[in-house]
């Protein structure tokens, strides 16, 4: 990811401002613009203002999505809904304001944006490689990665796909914000191997059964388990004999194991290994646990 692609979606004065502080040295995490605030990197676990700024206004918000969107902001009123517009190269921007409730009890739209969390999409091969051979030692199984946010979950899974699917495995990868490949006019901008098949701007759920009936996959990735239907939808391809991986917010395996939402996924025993991430002074270790 070139530096200039993510400067590119913001508004002077932010865009010289990260150019000159970030664009020949190590890419910060994530950019934040909040209005009446001054603009922020996170960089190594701490929360910066960029130098040589003024606060942000709403217009600069406003900016930043109609930069992502190409100025077609309808066009992705349906991620918008759900809190998020992608960018090209796999840039997710978060987003959050004053929303407008449908009369299902739904967010319709925004009305009014207050605050952007632009996530650098980072490639870093290798950083799979300490694990992969106890990881397939004895076999594939089954696998969650486990972090809490911001830990490098994504850029791991990311990782993890590309190495196995370079290896000869037929991978299906359900890929809802485009995060993980970012696949622009159908070509992934971002290397996730050469048999890996994607399905972008669908549903976790809705994609991995798509997938599982489609593409005859040998393992279904999916990034950021979040919901009831996420979890009945790997169960049913668990049942079929389709390897799972996929990511999880969680402060380590115990804090997994007790929130309700995944505790159907221990109980039926749907991974087998999980792949845990600590973040220790800005440094990602790795450390791969069996699952009973």
């Amino acid at each position: 990811m070139n530096m200039e692609n993510v400067a590119m979606l913001l508004p002077q004065p932010f865009r010289g401002s990260l150019m000159n502080s970030y664009g020949r040295g190590a890419m910060p995490e994530e950019v934040r613009l909040r209005v009446g605030q001054m603009a922020t990197v996170l960089a190594a676990e701490k929360e910066l203002e960029l130098p040589a700024c003024r606060p942000v206004t709403v217009r600069d918000v406003e900016t930043v999505v109609e930069l992502a969107t190409g100025a077609s902001v309808h066009t992705a009123a349906d991620s918008m809904r759900r809190g998020f517009v992608t960018a090209r190269g796999g840039i997710r921007i978060g987003i959050c304001g004053s929303g407008v409730m449908s009369s299902s009890g739904g967010v319709e739209c925004f009305r009014k944006l207050s605050s952007i969390a632009i996530r650098l999409p980072s490639e870093q091969k290798g950083c799979a490689d300490r694990f992969m051979p106890q990881l397939l030692d004895g076999g594939l199984k089954s696998t969650i990665i486990i972090s809490p946010p911001g830990g490098g979950k994504t850029t791991l899974i990311r990782e993890m796909v590309r190495k196995l699917s370079n290896d000869g495995m037929r991978i299906s990868l359900a890929d809802e914000r485009g995060e993980i490949a970012a696949v622009r006019d159908g070509v992934p901008q971002l290397d996730i191997g050469s048999r890996t098949d994607v399905m972008t701007g669908v549903g976790k759920a809705e994609s991995a059964m798509m997938l599982l009936k489609t593409m005859s996959p040998q393992l279904i990735a999916m990034d950021e388990i979040s919901a009831p239907e996420d979890i009945t939808a790997m169960s049913s391809a668990a049942n079929c004999g389709v390897l799972l991986l996929a990511t999880a917010h969680a402060d380590g395996l115990a804090d997994f194991s007790e929130r309700p939402l995944y505790k159907r996924l221990c109980r039926e025993k749907i991974f087998q290994r999980a792949v845990i991430i600590k973040v220790c002074g800005g440094r990602r270790e790795y450390t791969l646990e069996e699952l009973s």
